[in-house]
């Protein structure tokens, strides 16, 4: 892959954060706080963004995979 079919940094983090498990409530806002500096509200669009790009399917499919599974079960229920 070339440099500009990588992702950066900010999205590899998102990534991984969304592949831990979190215990409680509001530990998973918390980590997003702490350790990426962001709202959740704005984690959230970089997340529903990055389910749509195909860096992002490239770098990760099975976390990528089943977000995808999870938003589009979420978009069934509405």
């Amino acid at each position: 892959m070339s440099e500009q079919e990588q992702l950066g940094a900010r999205e590899r983090d998102v990534l991984a954060l969304e592949r831990r498990g979190f215990s409680g409530p509001g530990a998973k806002e918390r980590a997003i706080r702490e350790e990426l500096g962001l709202a959740p509200v704005r984690y959230y669009q970089l997340l529903n963004a990055l389910l749509d790009d195909p860096r992002a399917l490239a770098h990760d499919p099975v976390t990528v995979n089943r977000l995808r599974r999870v938003r589009e079960g979420r978009r069934g229920e509405r």
